[in-house]
């Protein structure tokens, strides 16, 4: 079956989790691993199931994330977290709504189980999701890693961020273009493994301060247009 949406996995040693996330995805789904550098033979494990290896030697989750948009070619693009956290069979509920004409970009609403979302990293998301809807206009609740957009336009956006604000300028970007952005609930859950962003209040602090840099840039674009 061709592909219609490629889904992209940065990954960085994420070898226990793929296994389960790679066998589980929705007919029409195709997956593409990037390896950002794995020492627990992740990109063995992909190849072992069935994914496309994109080996991306520049560190972060930016780079790995476009060097897979780069290497899709199905219509649409998902990007989706290799660690177990999202069941790949709730794709269809971001891709969905791309694939039918309905939305332009869909983010998936992390609706956490128990112990899946650490307070920390809760209330860092919860602050930047109020600074987009204030700048933006736009009623996000949650910067969510599970989304889908169509290929073509996403590569027309011209992303630059190489680091944790990829997800954010995405955004930025569609709403400076009109895109219709829809969010969609998708549960969370409790990784595999220990995470390198969320489950450390330094990888936290790092998304937050790129994050606010992206948002602070895109108020001062805002303000010297006017």
């Amino acid at each position: 079956m061709t592909a219609r949406v490629d889904v992209v996995f940065p990954c960085l040693d994420e070898a226990q989790a793929l296994p389960w996330i790679l066998d589980r995805l929705p007919d029409g789904h195709r997956a593409i691993v990037v390896d950002n550098g794995s020492t627990d033979g992740s990109a063995e494990v992909a190849r072992r199931h069935g994914a496309t290896v994109v080996h991306e030697p520049r560190r972060g989750f930016g780079s790995a994330a476009h060097a897979g948009l780069l290497a899709a070619t199905a219509p649409v693009v998902a990007f989706c977290d290799a660690d177990g956290s999202f069941d790949p069979e709730h794709l269809v509920l971001v891709s969905g709504p791309v694939l039918e004409g309905a939305a332009d970009l869909v983010l998936g609403r992390r609706i956490p189980e128990r112990g899946s979302w650490p307070v920390h990293a809760r209330i860092a998301n919860r602050a930047l999701a109020g600074l987009i809807r204030l700048r933006t206009g736009l009623a996000l609740r949650d910067l969510g890693p599970m989304r889908a957009a169509d290929r073509l336009a996403l590569l027309g956006l011209d992303l630059q961020d190489r680091r944790s604000g990829y997800p954010l300028e995405q955004v930025l970007r569609a709403r400076a273009d009109d895109w219709r952005i829809r969010e969609v609930d998708v549960p969370y859950r409790p990784r595999v493994g220990r995470s390198k962003v969320t489950g450390t209040l330094r990888g936290t602090l790092t998304a937050v301060s790129d994050m606010s840099r992206l948002l602070a840039e895109q108020h001062d674009r805002a303000g010297a247009a006017r």
